[in-house]
């Protein structure tokens, strides 16, 4: 039966239930004309017929699904509110009642809609509710509509607030900064409020990400327990806040509304962003699950097609970019077995040539001095190669040394009488997406890269600054506050118009790192940079984090030098490419620098990721070991859908004298079969591991685990073991 024919079958004394379904969770409203809508429960799935039993039970929550500042009815209804208003007389109050419920099948899955209307004033507010088809995740979102003739000012506008049950509850977070982006913290949460934000309305992620996990019964397990996981599909500034009462919690997220207030003119709409949301009883890792299939069904470009293996030239020759570099090393890394080259930093401005981060930014003209064929040379020694070619811009950003700045200085952000704020470099500046003419001239960026040289593979777009100086010099006076938003709004454009003509065009998303790893962002790219520290034992950590929300697939890692450029570590070549094929495997390295030995052990590595590549890209994620427990031991497995194809990490992240070294058990696999183990990077393929050739039942795998000493002996020792079942 479709969703349907279930939702709104069921008439109760408390109005009438609508269950928004997932396969395995559902979502319970009561909404009855008349009376303000009320979110019942969130958990495992249940029949609608069932929707009464909650109440009998004492499940139900009976919380409005979306409370707004006004009237005060009783005592517990003076916590947080997920709107507030002023409307043009001055009056601070909302008093909304439901009028009506709609569903709907949209492209993407079955859309429940509230339409609640203000008592009084002409103002409407629609709440959605979206289960994505085939997945477990659900969205929620707001559109506030002034349905009169004068201006109503939105002062607060959360996306969601949901109510949750009180228990023994612990929250997963991700925080950090610069190289180290996805820092993983967890904590009990005590009565009071936890605050998850970002500040900035331009690169939002490097110092926490709008993601979350919340347990409902003790400690965060990874494959058992239930778990809430959530996160926000903004690109800007936002707020995320759990606030916690005696016998119940709210979670509240949305942009962040301080110095954003909003002026809706008659007629206007204004509408959130998505919180997305899933439920799951199998721990942490189930909601990590959910989120990376929906992630590649739904919110990536391509998300569904494997991602090529590239070298990036940043790391091996920084700005010194030329025509004879940048072809020997398209040519070393064919030899490797490479597919796409991507040319970073260093590559444009004639007036000012590119060579450091302090000019050039906007003067999106290739440097002669330095490539005189072009890219267009380019693009075709990369063919002669048998390889792709992609290219690095940031085309948000200006510096202060630059023809554009020249040319256009009512096109940057800045704030009237007050000094200019540079960014990276002292001279880097941001371009005011605001303005219609910036927003062309930044997709033309793109376009004309694509229209002389169509044949592009791929481009890096990154974004260096922070929005240092909040003034339009396109918006009025009385609508400086839309800035943050209108800036993404004005991004979101362009990003479109790109997609629209460039379908099949690769794009990274970078900001200085994992600036921007985020669902508000990634719906227009194919994959982000998780940091700019491409350090292997760090990378474990990063990578460890960012796994919660997002896939493998779009998650870029990179193999870097032998002394890592952020951290002098040096670590073996085998643990570097261990550690990158848990992800979209990549070189940030110059090929010249490494010996014949590692040339040859880096073909191998990459020759093996190409076997295991769809398992890792499109395959179940587990968990085993965190780096966080310090048991010396990271590791992690990929499983294909059949259960018939796996691959196993594992990463020996401490060394010391008589360390005891833990087993490990799988995840994923089918008990009932047996499976061949296949050491795929062995440092001598004269010598692979002690397990490689062995054939092992999957239930031994899981409930006895594979011991680890005798495979992780020194430092920095690491395995990466293909398992294929062999019955």
């Amino acid at each position: 039966m479709s969703l349907l024919f279930l939702l709104g079958t069921v008439i109760g004394v408390h109005g009438r239930d609508y269950v928004v379904q997932t396969p395995h969770t559902s979502l319970v409203l009561s909404v009855e004309e008349g009376r303000k809508p009320l979110l019942e429960y969130y958990g495992s799935r249940i029949d609608a017929s069932q929707t009464d039993q909650l109440r009998a039970a004492g499940l139900a929550l009976g919380k409005e699904s979306y409370p707004v500042f006004g009237l005060i009815e009783s005592m517990d209804k003076l916590g947080e509110k997920a709107m507030a208003v002023t409307h043009a007389d001055g009056n601070m109050s909302l008093d909304l009642a439901a009028q009506s419920v709609r569903q709907a099948t949209d492209a993407e899955g079955e859309v429940t809609v509230i339409e609640m209307k203000d008592r009084l004033y002409p103002f409407v507010l629609r709440q959605y509710f979206k289960a994505y088809s085939g997945t477990d995740v659900i969205s929620t979102w707001v559109e506030a509509v002034n349905t009169g003739k004068k201006p109503v000012v939105l002062r607060k506008f959360a996306s969601v607030m949901m109510p949750v049950m009180r228990g023994d509850n612990w929250l997963t977070h991700f925080h950090g900064f610069w190289g180290a982006e996805a820092t993983m913290d967890e904590e009990r949460l005590t009565q009071g409020t936890k605050a998850i934000r970002s500040n900035d309305a331009l690169v939002n992620t490097e110092s926490d990400n709008p993601s979350f996990m919340l347990t409902l019964d003790g400690r965060p397990r990874e494959n058992a327990g239930r778990v809430i996981g959530g996160t926000l599909a903004w690109t800007g500034a936002y707020d995320i806040r759990v606030d916690v009462h005696k016998t119940f919690m709210n979670v509240i997220a949305g942009i962040k509304e301080e110095h954003s207030a909003w002026t809706l003119e008659g007629g206007q709409s204004f509408v959130t962003p998505e919180f997305c949301m899933t439920y799951s009883t199998e721990g942490k890792g189930g909601v990590s699950r959910a989120f990376h299939r929906w992630a590649r069904r739904y919110k990536l470009t391509g998300g569904n097609l494997t991602h090529d293996i590239l070298l990036n030239s940043w790391e091996g020759v920084y700005f010194k970019v030329n025509q004879k570099e940048m072809d020997e090393m398209m040519a070393a890394f064919s030899a490797l077995g490479g597919e796409l080259f991507v040319m970073d930093d260093g590559w444009f401005g004639n007036k000012y040539p590119r060579n450091s981060g302090n000019s050039s930014l906007g003067d999106w003209d290739v440097c002669r001095e330095k490539l005189p064929e072009g890219v267009e040379g380019l693009v075709r020694s990369a063919k002669s190669h048998g390889i792709k070619f992609g290219i690095w811009i940031e085309p948000e950003m200006a510096n202060t040394r630059s023809e554009l700045y020249e040319n256009h200085p009512d096109w940057i952000l800045c704030v009237k009488d007050r000094p200019l704020s540079k960014g990276r470099g002292g001279t880097q500046i941001v371009l005011d997406l605001c303005n219609p003419k910036v927003q062309d001239f930044v997709f033309s960026v793109v376009d004309r890269l694509m229209t002389a040289n169509p044949d592009i593979a791929y481009m890096k777009w990154d974004c260096n600054a922070y929005l240092m100086d909040y003034g339009s010099q396109y918006l009025p006076a009385n609508r400086q506050s839309h800035i943050a938003i209108e800036y993404q709004r004005g991004l979101e454009k362009v990003l479109r118009r790109i997609r629209q003509k460039y379908p099949d065009l690769v794009m990274q998303a970078c900001a200085g790192g994992g600036g921007r790893v985020n669902y508000g962002m990634l719906p227009w790219f194919n994959e982000f940079w998780p940091s700019d520290d491409t350090d292997a034992l760090q990378r474990i950590y990063l990578q460890w984090g960012i796994s919660h929300f997002y896939p493998a697939v779009a998650m870029a890692s990179h193999v870097s030098a032998n002394k890592n450029h952020q951290t002098g570590r040096t670590v073996p070549l085998k643990f570097r490419f261990d550690v990158a094929m848990g992800g979209r495997l990549g070189m940030e390295i110059q090929p010249k620098d490494m010996s014949e030995a590692d040339k040859a052990f880096a073909k191998r590595a990459i020759a093996a990721y190409k076997q295991v590549r769809p398992v890792v890209q499109f395959g179940d994620l587990y968990r085993l070991v965190s780096p966080y427990d310090r048991t010396g031991v990271a590791s992690l497995m990929y499983v294909s859908e059949t259960k018939d194809d796996a691959v196993f990490y594992v990463y020996k992240t401490e060394h010391f004298i008589n360390m005891t070294v833990p087993g490990v058990c799988l995840r994923g696999l089918d008990p009932d079969r047996t499976y061949r183990i296949t050491d795929l990077t062995p440092a001598d393929v004269s010598k692979p591991c002690a397990l490689n050739g062995k054939t092992v039942s999957g239930r031994l795998l899981m409930e006895e685990g594979l011991p680890m000493a005798t495979l992780l002996k020194t430092e920095y020792a690491s395995q990466c073991l293909r398992l294929e079942a062999a019955d």
